[in-house]
């Protein structure tokens, strides 16, 4: 039996950003035994988008913490929006980069999770601003994407639906941070696997600890 691992994200979380490396190495790990579903969470959702001055404080201290904790690198031009924020044009919102995941899930069911890292990567360390249109085209030719019809559907309400549906999907999995990993052995049975950054080897004992059991439970009925 195929199981679901359910990774709820999102493409600002530096947490998140932090996890892809471990997310992406478990999904490699166990691909003949889950399928990878990713989620996006919905973090930062509002009628008037945030300008990145609202966060930048917090952002400066936090993303050393990040980086020590989990091995990543903030690249230098995703900083220098954090340092100069009066001078940066950014403005903070979840909903495109989730539109554009839902797009890309259609064309390659099986990469969520390297598409979901490209995004953080683009943002985190490239410094491509995820509200900006033009952020996702060099992904677009990563991937062989129709950019006409990439851009169509990232524009069209169908997929602004698609995302808004995940948002509340996570919260019905009453997912309350990022990251966050499950695992659903059948419709009714899920198992929290990560709550906030887990490391690699924690995971992995946890993941085999599960199928342990469920192989158990499948035997003695």
């Amino acid at each position: 039996m195929i199981n679901t691992l359910i990774y709820c994200y999102d493409a600002y979380c530096g947490w998140c950003y932090g996890f892809s490396p471990v997310i992406k190495k478990i999904a490699e790990e166990y691909k003949d035994k889950f399928i990878v579903e990713v989620l996006s969470g919905g973090m930062i959702i509002s009628e008037n988008p945030m300008p990145i001055s609202a966060s930048a404080g917090y952002i400066q201290k936090a993303y050393k913490t990040v980086e020590e904790r989990t091995g990543i690198k903030f690249g230098e031009d995703f900083l220098w929006h954090i340092f100069n924020p009066d001078k940066s044009d950014w403005y903070l919102s979840s909903e495109k980069p989730a539109i554009a995941l839902c797009i890309f899930k259609e064309y390659y069911p099986d990469l969520q999770v390297q598409f979901a890292s490209d995004l953080q990567y683009a943002l985190k360390y490239e410094g491509r601003d995820l509200c900006d249109d033009e952020a996702y085209r060099h992904l677009l030719v990563k991937y062989n994407i129709n950019a006409e019809e990439f851009y169509s559907k990232l524009r069209s309400d169908k997929y602004k639906e698609k995302a808004y549906y995940e948002f509340a999907l996570v919260k019905q999995l009453q997912v309350t941070g990022f990251p966050a990993l499950l695992m659903r052995a059948n419709e009714s049975k899920f198992y929290l696997l990560a709550k906030g950054f887990t490391d690699y080897e924690t995971l992995k004992t946890r993941i085999d600890n599960v199928l342990n059991e469920l192989s158990a439970e499948s035997k003695n009925p």
